[in-house]
């Protein structure tokens, strides 16, 4: 019999309502009363780590997330965690580079109905993460509506639909459905003992580029970041005429800032060379994110800063693939 550890950390599938309308209220075990009876085939156990509405999430919270799975690993042969929708995708990416090695799935789930409602889509979701967290395979997950997508590939594209979450530049991992149908393969560690590395610095900045952008913002950015993440336009284009954005790009590399550049196309991922605007920029230390998707890139930047300050470091680490968020 498998052994699962469900963790709750709020979140509407755990909110009930109230004068201020809806909020989370509900902890692990009174979701698990709102399941049909177990499966013979799996034992679960509850755990509270906090019950927040997602929207309040904090990068040390991800931290606490990631050492509560940690601490319990040895104990369990899955994970399911219960997260709110909004941010979900940045914890189940921050939790991708905090737990290493992983030889166990970790399963992120939510909904966007709460489980007291009568047409919710809470229970399928809970269900099928319990049933995934029964494979035999590692990593961070995200389980939403059936489909599987890898924990830093999960983007929110609705707000009210059932099916909230794509996988994006990568294939979903599995469907869910009376079986688990595997669409991409999944390469499981087994020979590494799991690791916690949860270093991080939470002073990343995103900044997301329109037509009259000024320079003179970076400015004010200087004294308060490490890290900036630009979703610039296209393959990745910057302005250069009339206000001219890369002579303070530069500026805050010199400064020793981290300055990732991205695109805010979601799909296929941007390439600074194609492009006279692009290619104006210190090409040398600017960190250039590929297919990644902006809720992979803002934790992989705190988790790198939290590893080194130096900036061609925090390149390399960044550049360098982990956990399937970059397939260039």
């Amino acid at each position: 019999m498998k052994k699962i550890l469900l963790l709750s950390t709020g979140g509407t599938i755990a909110s009930v309502p109230g004068e201020n309308g809806l909020a989370p209220k509900m902890g692990a075990e009174e979701l698990l009363h709102y399941l049909p009876e177990q499966n013979r085939s799996y034992q679960v156990e509850t755990k509270i780590i906090m019950t927040i509405d997602s929207t309040n999430m904090q990068p040390e919270y991800w931290i606490t997330i990631a050492k509560a799975v940690y601490e319990h690993y040895d104990q369990y042969d899955g994970f399911v965690i219960t997260h709110g929708t909004d941010t979900m995708a940045y914890t189940s990416a921050a939790l991708s580079y905090m737990l290493q090695h992983l030889a166990k799935p970790v399963v992120i789930t939510g909904s966007q109905v709460p489980i007291v409602y009568k047409r919710t889509d809470a229970k399928k979701n809970i269900i099928d993460s319990i049933r995934f967290a029964c494979e035999p395979v590692g990593g961070v997950y995200v389980v939403f509506d059936g489909r599987v997508i890898i924990g830093t590939r999960a983007v929110k594209m609705r707000t009210k639909s059932y099916d909230a979450f794509e996988s994006i530049n990568h294939p979903y991992i599995a469907y869910i459905e009376e079986n688990i149908t595997y669409h991409h393969p999944v390469r499981t560690v087994r020979n590494k003992e799991p690791r916690l590395d949860a270093s991080l610095c939470p002073d990343v900045f995103l900044l997301k580029l329109l037509p009259g952008t000024k320079p003179e913002l970076f400015d004010c950015l200087k004294g308060l970041y490490k890290g900036i993440v630009i979703e610039t336009f296209g393959s990745g284009g910057l302005p250069f005429q009339e206000r001219n954005l890369i002579p303070k790009i530069n500026e805050l590399i010199e400064a020793g800032i981290a300055v990732v550049l991205t695109t805010q196309c979601l799909e296929e991922g941007g390439d600074l060379g194609l492009y006279e605007v692009g290619r104006k920029v210190n090409q040398d230390l600017i960190i250039i994110s590929r297919d990644m998707n902006t809720e992979a890139i803002v934790p992989k930047l705190m988790w790198a800063l939290g590893k080194s300050m130096d900036i061609t470091e925090v390149k390399k680490i960044m550049e360098t693939p982990i956990a399937g968020d970059t397939t260039l």
